[in-house]
């Protein structure tokens, strides 16, 4: 059985030859140059890779059944293992494992993957297929796994970020690509590199360091927290971890702050302390939002955003950018959007008090976000290929943490 592939660009075909009827339509990741990102539908146990809005591979999954079921959101791959056992569940085998979230959700091969949901948790991948998908993932690449079909579409808009100054002149993703060999039953027939005004069109990366991963969000208390204690770690006061949560290094921190302001020392967070601390550090205080921006697994920095009709939510969006133009230095960014039903309490919480629009568009709710001209710089300095954007009224979850990227729960592991 055979099935063809045509590569965004035009420049590789690829043809893979199967004796099997179940193999897996798959290229392998463009030469391994393109960002790519994994979407996981629930409701059809599918998974689709892909390139921007190409498909790349394709293939069947099967899910958490129920009283296990695997969250939705939006993941990125922690770490990557040939063959990993798992310490919760009476040490199974879990080949090619690509890890979603410390607390144990990973896509792995499985000799079980029917058509219907029937893992603990995890997402089960056919035998042939995931050591392939296995060669064609780094470490960062994002994974959207959803109730709904979801597919990343080109936005266009001149809110969305872009490098600041053109790319530079590097080898051609098609130069990259002739490292590529003949092995068993793949065959790469490689176009020339291409010359003249074709070698405008050809993209390369904006920079030599990390994608950097961004999330604007609404400061709710534990963002407020997390930020406090990064604030009061700049002015020499070790608040511990930056993590949002209070315990004793952050309570220590806010009474010796209070004491040598001349406050009364309660060791508890006020607007009077918050007001106090940031006045200390020169610093404005926080917005109504907050952009969040990590690279390397690790946070960077954190700056206040503003969000007009804060009381209407913004729903959840994720965007990725790629395919920097060498002349232009200007990339595309590809976006989809996912279902986020907010409770009742986290409405109140986050003083939302209208839902998301179900037919506003990621360009109408990124015009509701503002944010200055100097972090728009400074993220213009940073923007690689593969960096991406994520919008979310929920915020930080608790699977953000060391090591990972953010994770965006819509909906958490099923405990019952």
């Amino acid at each position: 059985m055979s099935f063809g592939i045509a590569l965004r660009g035009g420049l590789a075909a690829l043809c893979l030859v199967s004796g099997t009827a179940l193999s897996p339509l798959m290229a392998f990741a463009a030469g391994g140059t393109a960002p790519l990102q994994i979407v996981v539908t629930k409701d059809s146990q599918s998974l689709v890779v892909y390139d921007g809005d190409t498909v790349v591979a394709t293939s069947r999954v099967s899910t958490g059944k129920k009283g296990h079921a695997t969250p939705t959101g939006i993941f990125s791959v922690l770490e990557k293992r040939r063959m990993h056992h798992s310490n919760i569940y009476s040490n199974a085998p879990m080949p090619f494992m690509q890890r979603l979230t410390w607390s144990g959700i990973a896509l792995h091969a499985s000799n079980s993957v029917p058509s219907y949901p029937a893992s603990h948790g995890c997402v089960r991948l056919p035998n042939a297929f995931a050591p392939e998908l296995y060669k064609m993932t780094t470490r960062g690449v994002h994974v959207i796994i959803s109730d709904r079909e979801v597919v990343p579409a080109e936005v266009s808009d001149a809110w969305l970020f872009q490098p600041e100054k053109p790319a530079p002149q590097l080898l051609s993703d098609a130069t990259l690509r002739l490292g590529m060999e003949h092995t068993g039953s793949v065959e790469v027939a490689m176009n020339a590199a291409p010359s003249g005004a074709d070698a405008a069109k050809v993209t390369t990366p904006a920079s030599d360091e990390p994608p950097i991963r961004m999330l604007i969000t609404r400061r709710g208390e534990r963002e407020t927290t997390a930020a406090l204690q990064a604030v009061l770690h700049g002015l020499g006061y070790d608040a511990g971890i930056a993590d949002g949560v209070v315990g004793p290094k952050t309570r220590e921190a806010i009474r010796l702050f209070q004491g040598r302001q001349g406050m009364m020392v309660t060791g508890k967070i006020s607007d009077a302390l918050v007001h106090a601390v940031y006045i200390a550090a020169g610093q404005p205080e926080p917005g109504n939002a907050h952009l969040m921006v990590r690279q390397n697994f690790a946070p960077l920095f954190d700056v206040p955003v503003t969000i007009r009709d804060p009381a209407v939510a913004l729903g959840t969006h994720f965007l990725q950018f790629q395919d920097i133009d060498s002349a232009s230095g200007k990339g595309r960014w590809f976006g989809v959007t996912m279902d986020n039903a907010l409770s009742t309490a986290t409405k109140a919480r986050l003083g939302i008090t209208a839902d998301a629009d179900q037919n506003a568009t990621i360009a109408e709710t990124l015009a509701r976000i503002t944010i200055s001209a100097d972090v728009r710089a400074r993220i213009g300095a940073l923007l690689a290929e593969g960096s991406s954007l994520t919008i979310s009224d929920t915020g930080l979850g608790p699977e953000t943490g060391h090591g990972t990227d953010f994770v965006t729960l819509t909906r958490p592991a099923s405990k019952s």
